[in-house]
């Protein structure tokens, strides 16, 4: 019973575990090009980017020129 009550507790922890490694690698390759984490959300949802924090740690993990690429757009002024 309690290898059971912990599977079930720990399904849900590891998915709040992952989001919360997501977020700081995010933070971190965001810190080097000089923008906050918050802010780039914020930008983000307001210009409409539909990509998740797996995706973006992922792109920032292993591509940082695409990611690069990302922070200019999301950070470009509409006129």
């Amino acid at each position: 019973m309690h290898a059971l009550h912990h599977a079930y507790r720990d399904r849900r922890t590891r998915k709040r575990d992952l989001r919360r490694l997501w977020i700081t690698r995010l933070n971190a390759a965001l810190k080097e090009n000089g923008i906050s984490y918050s802010n780039f959300i914020n930008k983000l949802k307001s210009k409409d980017i539909q990509l998740n924090r797996l995706i973006l740690s992922r792109i920032a993990l292993h591509d940082p020129k695409t990611f690069s690429k990302i922070i200019s757009e999301v950070l470009k002024t509409q006129v």
